[in-house]
């Protein structure tokens, strides 16, 4: 590293936190070679729910928080957003379309003909009640599953009692349907919320497991592998990357952050981490009850990710090896370019390269090209035309 050194510059900075943030910006915006590349900086995406509609609808969103109304999340992906919107319509009827389809509906459209939706937009549902099965949504987002189905349960009950069979039958699927939700949630607890990372690494490749904790409910996961230059100690790992994946981006930092071992930095990244949160923020790794398991999981499927990966470069390695058998090549392969031609009976012709490096697709290489001024339908011209302007681009470089 020392024989790479051109120039060095020094920044004072008047605490160990400030370094630490400006450190951080400065990794974001220089990838320098010898830090972990953590090539993920999209922004969570949430469940919202407005508060200044008489029938707010509940809707997936991603980015600044500027409505008002309620925020949940964040959710690892925007599968899992869908995956508990399409339950919150089960459960719930709750309507998700947009407000210019809603305020222009002269009839229940298909959703109510399915259950999914108690039609608000033509009134056959009172604003009462369709704020009740709000609270509801808002309450099972929360992780306060056994209250709802308390609430259910004694308005069941009473529409029994009432002699209002259908309801009550209504009313008894829905706590059916709630059970049966909370059953399948592998993982649960009392409450909190907290990030949880499991770490493994070998053969030169990191795997790193977070669970996403909100509610007391495990809401997903998500694996990251960043790139080493150099192999460190796993304190040293833990500590860059915790670094990079909250303090150079906008995700939400909750309140506990779980790791499985002890940082030699612990303390600095506490103060950085609650000082840009205005909260205090703790990373624990000594923990017990539903945190122990939430910890177990995470490392769990960090090593399980660490054994597919190095499988999957394993195999890739053998691929590359056996087409340089085949092709009779002296030099092992170390990057691969692959181009592929489409259109629409002849037109938008449109030619795509796909990238393969050693360790499987490079896909920050692919490239698309728009072709144009060719013969409709004359893919050598279309092939011709996207190879020169690939290579001549790259040979001037």
């Amino acid at each position: 590293m020392v024989s790479h050194i051109q120039r060095i510059e020094v920044t004072l900075t008047h605490s160990e936190t400030e370094a630490l943030l400006l450190e951080q910006n400065l990794i974001k915006a220089q990838r320098p070679p010898y830090n972990i590349l953590l090539r993920d900086d999209k922004s969570y995406p949430y469940i919202f729910i407005s508060s200044n509609e008489a029938f707010p609808a509940v809707r997936f969103h991603r980015g600044a928080k500027r409505a008002k109304g309620q925020y949940f999340g964040p959710f690892p992906s925007g599968g899992a957003v869908k995956e508990s919107l399409n339950l919150l319509q089960k459960l719930f009827r709750i309507r998700q379309c947009e407000d210019s389809f809603f305020r222009n509906r002269s009839r229940p459209c298909l959703q109510y003909q399915i259950k999914r939706c108690t039609a608000p937009c033509v009134g056959l549902i009172s604003e009462q009640d369709y704020a009740q099965d709000l609270r509801h949504a808002s309450m099972f987002l929360e992780g306060k599953n056994s209250t709802v189905i308390k609430e259910i349960a004694e308005k069941m009950e009473l529409a029994s009692a009432q002699l209002n069979f259908e309801v009550a039958a209504e009313l008894r699927d829905q706590i059916s349907a709630l059970r049966q939700v909370q059953e399948q949630q592998y993982v649960s607890g009392e409450g909190g919320e907290a990030d949880v990372f499991g770490y493994a690494m070998g053969k030169g490749v990191v795997s790193i497991h977070a669970l996403f904790v909100r509610g007391g409910r495990v809401i997903g996961s998500r694996v990251y592998h960043p790139k080493l230059s150099l192999e460190g100690t796993e304190s040293d790992v833990l500590s860059a990357f915790i670094a990079q994946f909250y303090l150079s981006s906008s995700r939400e930092i909750p309140s506990i952050i779980i790791l499985p071992g002890a940082l030699e930095d612990t303390d600095l990244l506490e103060q950085a981490l609650s000082d840009k949160t205005q909260r205090k923020v703790q990373i624990l790794h000594n923990v017990r009850g539903d945190r122990a398991g939430w910890q177990r999981l995470a490392q769990t499927n960090a090593q399980n990710q660490l054994l597919s990966q190095l499988a999957s470069k394993q195999n890739m390695a053998q691929r590359l090896l056996s087409l340089q058998e085949v092709l009779d090549l002296d030099c092992p392969i170390q990057r691969m370019e692959c181009f592929d031609i489409s259109h629409s009976s002849g037109e938008a012709t449109v030619a795509s390269c796909v990238v393969f490096d050693t360790n499987g697709p490079l896909k920050s290489d692919y490239r698309r090209f728009n072709i144009e001024d060719v013969t409709a339908g004359d893919d050598y011209a279309a092939m011709q035309q996207a190879l020169e302007r690939r290579y001549t681009k790259l040979k001037k470089r």
